[in-house]
C-alpha cells in the first residue's frame, strides 16, 4: 500500500470525513504528501484543508435519517407548513444556508426576478441549499440537479427531491477539478468560489467558464465564519470582476445583509 492510499484510509476513518468524495481527498492528499515531511503531517494537513473547505460549515453530525422521515411524514400528510419548518430547521445546521435564512425569500425573489422560469437548475457545491426549493419560486416542471463532496448529504438531498416531487438528482463530485457539464437554464454557485479556490486557485475561473448554463447566480459571504467582515464585500467583488475581464457577460449585482450576489448572463 502506498502513502497516498494510507493517507486516504486514515482520513476516511475519521467520522467527520468518512463520506467525503474520494477524488477530493485524493487530490488534497497527493499535494500534501509532496509538501510535507511525513505521512503523519500530510494526514493532518489534509484534514485541516477538508475542514476549511467543508467541515467548518457543518454543525457536527447531521441527523439525515430523522430529517428524511420527518419530511416524508409531512409530505404524506400534505402539511406544507410543517415541511417548510423542517427545511428551515435543517438549514440552520449549515453555516452557508443559516446565514441566508433571514433573507431567504427576498434573496431568490430579487436575484431571479428578471429571469424566465428556469426549467433546469444546477446547484453546484450545494450543501443544504436544495432545501430552499420551496422558497425559490421554481415551476412545478423544473429539473433540479445538485452536487457536493459529502456522500451522506448528497443521499439526503436526493431523497428530499423525491419527497417534494422535484425531478432531478444529487451526485457526489469534485467541482474544483471536474466542473459539471450538464446543460442548465440556471446554475447556483452560492458561496462556492471561495471554497473551491482553496483547493485550486484556478478553480473559480474554470467553473465560471465550464458550467453550461445560460445564467449563473454567484454569491459570496460578507463575513467570515468568525463574524469578521472588514473588506470582504469589496475584495470578493473585485475578485469576481477580475475573473470576468474580457467576458461578454452582463452582470447584475445584489447586496444583502449577509451575502453579496451576482447574476451573470452567459447566454
Amino acid at each position: 500500500m502506498d502513502d497516498l492510499q494510507r493517507l486516504m484510509d486514515a482520513v476516511h476513518k475519521s467520522p467527520k470525513y468518512a463520506r467525503v468524495c474520494e477524488d477530493v481527498v485524493r487530490g488534497i492528499g497527493a499535494r500534501e504528501l509532496a509538501a510535507r515531511r511525513s505521512l503523519k503531517e500530510a494526514i493532518k494537513a489534509t484534514k485541516n484543508k477538508l475542514h476549511q473547505v467543508g467541515g467548518a460549515y457543518l454543525a457536527g453530525e447531521l441527523p439525515y435519517v430523522r430529517w428524511s422521515a420527518e419530511l416524508q411524514a409531512a409530505a404524506s400528510a400534505g402539511d406544507t407548513e410543517r415541511l417548510r419548518s423542517i427545511c428551515l430547521q435543517a438549514m440552520q445546521q449549515h453555516a452557508s444556508t443559516r446565514e441566508r435564512l433571514p433573507n431567504l425569500e427576498a434573496f431568490y425573489a430579487q436575484t431571479l426576478a428578471a429571469l424566465p422560469p428556469p426549467q433546469v437548475v444546477l446547484d453546484v457545491a450545494c450543501g443544504l441549499n436544495p432545501l430552499a426549493i420551496p422558497w425559490m419560486g421554481l415551476p412545478p416542471s423544473v429539473q433540479y440537479y445538485a452536487c457536493d463532496i459529502y456522500a451522506d448529504m448528497v443521499e439526503f438531498i436526493d431523497e428530499f427531491l423525491r419527497v417534494v416531487h422535484v425531478a432531478g438528482e444529487a451526485q457526489v463530485c469534485d467541482v474544483a477539478h471536474i466542473p459539471p457539464t450538464r446543460r442548465a437554464d440556471l446554475a447556483l454557485l452560492l458561496k462556492t468560489l471561495p471554497c473551491i479556490e482553496q483547493l485550486d486557485k484556478s478553480a473559480g475561473l474554470r467553473l465560471l467558464e465550464t458550467v453550461n448554463a445560460e445564467h449563473l447566480l454567484v454569491s459570496f459571504p460578507v463575513r467570515s465564519l468568525g463574524g469578521r467582515g472588514k473588506g470582504m464585500r469589496e475584495n470578493y467583488e473585485a475578485h469576481l470582476r477580475e475573473l470576468l475581464v474580457g467576458k461578454p457577460w452582463p452582470v447584475q449585482r445584489f447586496e444583502f445583509d449577509t451575502e453579496l450576489a451576482f447574476l451573470i448572463h452567459k447566454a
